[in-house]
């Protein structure tokens, strides 16, 4: 083992006492004093790791290790800080900290890249406190969408404010994009989400690509009314017609058996919300992934007819909102090869596994090669304080990052 696993452990146990949750939850909203305060511990390990560091205005955190030949495209690595609001202590952080690991570990064995090297830990991967995801990788590649500074929070605030609010200059975006060819690759290390190489046996994994993410907001109207008085067949219940559009979500999914389809309804929000009113509008969102695309369409069409078909049925109005639609994007051969090869000579059998959920590689992909390493979640576990890796896991996996990352680096082109 080249890299330093108690360093490594210890820094994970330091990150997890930001915005902690009970005894290993995390909470840490994006974009907040909170992860303000993960930024500046993650400062410090960069700064140990001799690289430069600063907040763009996306508010991204970004370390920066300079090499000797300023003019070639950085090899890029990262993942994200923020959490769920009752989330784990390794999702996203994981691939920050591997990353300053790797990062370390280069710059105690002397070794000068001619390539510049950056670590990233983009603003809100997330996506659940303005309800659209990847917004500082995206950021920087000039694949913001109009109208998103003006989503807000449940309390209200805008992302604009926010931003503000944690220090960044919103009218300076242009300043913090990266011009087109000047990344030259992208890795991000992660937490597999899922059960398969816990329930295979194994600690890290390769990835294939990424699931393309569809994410729907819906909001079905009726009529409100006294719920004792107005008979069952005049009625115009908006939360009658959205739980059989949950119902739908859920069957349009269900239809292939063992196909990497998944179909959530993970929000809703009944008006008036009183036990005695019958509901007038329901909104709730819909998120539908699949690595094959073409599949994907066509239980987006159905989830339409479905939604049409009962709206009819109820006597209800209804909008939908599309808020994210990727379709799905693939690994790199090259990246690949070379983390299987790492793996090889950490006599590891890693598996190849595609990922359901979303990454901030994800975006990155459309600026560039990119590739993923997984490492063994307990159980399958996240979003949800169990959310367990083993150090010995992590180490094993930023021990593949690392010996990637110096066959990259020895790559001349």
């Amino acid at each position: 083992m080249t890299i330093n696993s108690a360093r490594l452990q210890q820094h994970f146990e330091q990150m997890s006492e930001i915005g902690k949750l009970g005894e290993t939850g995390t909470c840490r909203p994006t974009m907040t004093p909170v992860e303000k305060k993960a930024f500046e511990l993650a400062a410090t390990w960069m700064l140990d790791a001799n690289m430069t560091i600063r907040i763009d205005s996306f508010g991204n955190l970004i370390g920066r290790l300079y090499g000797t030949d300023p003019s070639l495209p950085v090899l890029m690595m990262g993942s994200h800080l923020d959490s769920q609001p009752y989330g784990g202590r390794f999702d996203g952080v994981a691939g920050v900290l591997c990353a300053i690991e790797a990062v370390n570990t280069l710059v105690e064995n002397g070794i000068k890249p001619a390539r510049t090297i950056e670590i990233v830990s983009f603003a809100d991967e997330e996506g659940w406190r303005f309800n659209k995801g990847l917004f500082g990788s995206r950021g920087i590649l000039g694949r913001l969408e109009d109208g998103e500074l003006q989503r807000t929070d449940k309390d209200g605030i805008t992302r604009e404010q926010a931003l503000i609010d944690f220090g960044c200059d919103p009218t300076k975006f242009k300043e913090s994009e990266y011009p087109a060819g000047s990344i030259f690759c992208f890795l991000e290390l992660h937490i597999e989400q899922g059960p398969i190489l816990d329930l295979a046996r194994k600690p890290i994994g390769v990835v294939s690509g990424i699931s393309g993410p569809l994410w729907l907001t819906v909001k079905m109207k009726g009529m409100a009314g006294h719920t004792g008085s107005v008979p069952m067949h005049l009625r115009k219940d908006a939360l009658v017609g959205a739980a059989e559009v949950i119902v739908a979500v859920n069957e349009i999914a269900n239809q292939v058996r063992g196909a990497e389809t998944v179909g959530t309804v993970g929000t809703i929000n009944v008006f008036p919300a009183s036990r005695n009113i019958i509901p007038e509008e329901v909104t709730f969102t819909v998120d539908l992934r699949d690595i094959d695309h073409s599949r994907r369409n066509r239980y987006e069409a159905q989830l339409r007819a479905r939604i049409n078909d009962i709206a009819k049925k109820h006597g209800l109005t209804y909008e939908i909102t599309e808020d994210t639609n990727s379709e799905p994007r693939y690994c790199a051969g090259w990246i690949k090869e070379i983390i299987h090869q790492q793996c090889a000579r950490l006599l590891l059998d890693a598996p190849e596994l595609m990922s359901g959920p979303f990454h901030d590689a994800l975006a990155l992909s459309y600026a560039c090669d990119y590739g993923m390493i997984f490492v063994r979640c307990k159980d399958g576990i996240s979003h949800n304080p169990l959310e367990y890796a083993s150090y010995e896991d992590l180490a094993l996996g930023a021990e593949v990052l690392y010996g990637t990352v110096l066959d990259i680096l020895s790559n001349k082109n």
